[in-house]
């Protein structure tokens, strides 16, 4: 049976609205909150950036049952390995052992503002695979003395450690990706735009990776973008901190100022047929039901906005997880 995450969106709200949606998810039934970690939002008009990390320490002490799971953090240029690690044990302590990481190779909307180079993607995997090395061995408790290509530590130990097994999950909507998630950490998070895609790309070679390694299949997390709107003109003023989100340019420019004025250039048309619109329970259901029934997700999150974000949490937590649960 699938657990029901509810997203948490730094690039739409500030930090203390994100806490206070945390901690109505919880009251309202959710199992979990995926928590996005951005520099820079989408749009500068109606974006926000709040520091991830910070507000995920002020979610594990206002809540008491709920999992949380970064959607995802990168460990590769702003955060040294080390860092991730340090900042994953205290979680782990500050929500006694609900904190799940996930890890990402990145976006130059995050990195390149602070002077970093985004490189290709065959130096993030190779990055990725010593950053994992690092994390893992730091959060077993090791003392470790790490000499790779793109990262050291000098007798780097953690002296708050986790209290609790964490698991790692790393992102995936290739079969790059997905094969060495299968191979190293503990899950896969998909972000699901078309299932067949996900089924081919993610599910698929997942299982051939796990059949070949005769290791047993990789936990997955998908995820879903969904916008609660009864028209389209509220469809649209919902994802007003989202329209640089999905701008043709949107993985060679780093600057939100120039991904709004892109964002302007296009039609409404153009960014509503970017995304799925609902307007009932029953289209909730039988637009997330997919990710439980033909992907067969341990872990499924709501990725949904509308204009009134509380209203929705609530009305999803009394009408559509139950349901949810059924399949």
């Amino acid at each position: 049976m699938a657990e029901i995450f509810y997203f948490c969106g730094h690039e739409q709200f500030q930090p203390e609205d994100i806490v206070k949606h945390a901690v109505a998810a919880e009251k309202y039934g959710f199992e979990g909150v995926m928590v996005s970690e951005h520099f820079n939002p989408w749009v500068a008009d109606y974006g926000h950036g709040g520091f991830a990390l910070s507000t995920l320490g002020a979610i594990a002490m206002q809540t008491s049952k709920i999992k949380i799971i970064t959607g995802v953090i990168t460990p590769l240029f702003r955060y040294h390995p080390a860092i991730i690690a340090q900042a994953a044990a205290t979680i782990d302590r500050l929500s006694n052992g609900r904190f799940m990481l996930g890890l990402g190779t990145g976006e130059m909307i995050n990195e390149v503002p602070l002077g970093f180079e985004f490189p290709n993607y065959n130096e993030r995997s190779e990055r990725m695979i010593e950053a994992i090395e690092i994390i893992q061995k730091l959060l077993k408790g090791e003392k470790i003395t790490y000499e790779g290509k793109y990262y050291k530590t000098n007798s780097a130990k953690l002296y708050s450690p986790p209290k609790h097994k964490i698991p790692i999950y790393l992102a995936a909507n290739g079969p790059k990706s997905t094969i060495l998630a299968q191979n190293m950490v503990d899950g896969i998070i998909t972000s699901v735009k078309n299932i067949k895609d996900t089924k081919t790309n993610v599910l698929n070679k997942a299982l051939e990776q796990s059949e070949k390694t005769s290791t047993k299949l990789k936990s997955i997390f998908a995820t879903k973008w969904s916008v609660y709107a009864k028209n389209k003109d509220d469809a649209f003023n919902a994802l007003l901190p989202w329209r640089g989100l999905r701008v043709p340019s949107r993985n060679i420019v780093f600057d939100p100022e120039i991904l709004e004025k892109e964002a302007n250039n296009l039609s409404r048309e153009e960014i509503l047929d970017n995304y799925t619109i609902v307007s009932s329970i029953e289209e909730y259901i039988q637009l997330y039901k997919p990710l439980i029934k033909e992907l067969n997700a341990d872990y499924i999150a709501i990725q949904t906005t509308s204009l009134n974000q509380m209203e929705t949490i609530k009305m999803l937590g009394e009408k559509v997880i139950a349901e949810l649960k059924k399949i």
